[in-house]
């Protein structure tokens, strides 16, 4: 009874559109989800995502799932995972991705999860990391276990990262660490973040990872931006 008067005084909202959702959709509606431009990169093993990283660091897998557009569906619905609080986002996203990477996953032999982290002052400034419950979902649906200490971000401002290359290669070494045990040498490790722009921040996970001896790494990202 409570929940119905809730819902009459606050109806639920599309993180897309605005509209209002109705009894059987959940975040986002079904108009803004058959709208939503999807990448496919699971059916393509040498996909756009996959060959951003050529030549930088050795992936085995790369994928997202959609293509973000400034002003578009996707930059609203990431907007509001990442700065309104909208944690239930990254679940649903979580959630219709796992359906997506299941026969692929399988193959890959995956060992764990890991999330791009943020800084522990960015982490209580926010209160959530965005990519937490698209991580958690991703890994319920999997069955692949959620690691998120392994991983660790040194450098507080992206500043760095958006440096040139010659000023950038000196600090890529800094910007993230791990934390690791002899449990986790010769690991299979799905990295996953929110959007893949330049591919800059993943790569210097990467380069953190492979610290660990007999490290392979793949990843995933909710979307990418061509820009």
């Amino acid at each position: 009874m409570f929940k119905s008067i809730l819902a009459l005084f606050f109806p639920k909202v599309c993180v897309g559109c605005k509209s209002f959702l109705l009894a059987n959709e959940n975040v986002i509606c079904t108009h803004c989800r058959h709208e939503i431009p999807l990448t496919n990169h699971h059916l393509y093993p040498e996909n756009e995502a996959f060959m951003k990283f050529y030549g930088r660091v050795p992936v085995s897998f790369v994928a997202t799932l959609f293509y973000y557009h400034k002003r578009g569906i996707v930059q609203e619905i990431i907007h509001s995972l990442k700065y309104r609080g909208k944690e239930e986002i990254g679940t649903v996203l979580g959630d219709w991705y796992s359906e997506e990477l299941k026969s692929v996953v399988k193959n890959l032999n995956i060992d764990a999860i890991i999330p791009v982290p943020l800084h522990k002052k960015r982490l209580r400034e926010r209160g959530y990391n965005q990519v937490g419950t698209f991580g958690l979902a991703l890994s319920k649906n999997l069955e692949i276990p959620y690691n998120e200490t392994l991983l660790q971000r040194n450098i507080y401002s992206k500043a760095q990262v958006k440096k040139n290359f010659s000023g950038r290669t000196a600090v890529l070494s800094t910007i993230f660490d791990v934390t690791f045990t002899e449990k986790d040498h010769n690991k299979h490790f799905l990295l996953i973040d929110d959007v893949l722009t330049t591919g800059s921040t993943l790569e210097t996970c990467c380069l953190a990872l492979q610290k660990i001896p007999g490290t392979k790494i793949s990843i995933i990202c909710m979307a990418m931006s061509h820009s």
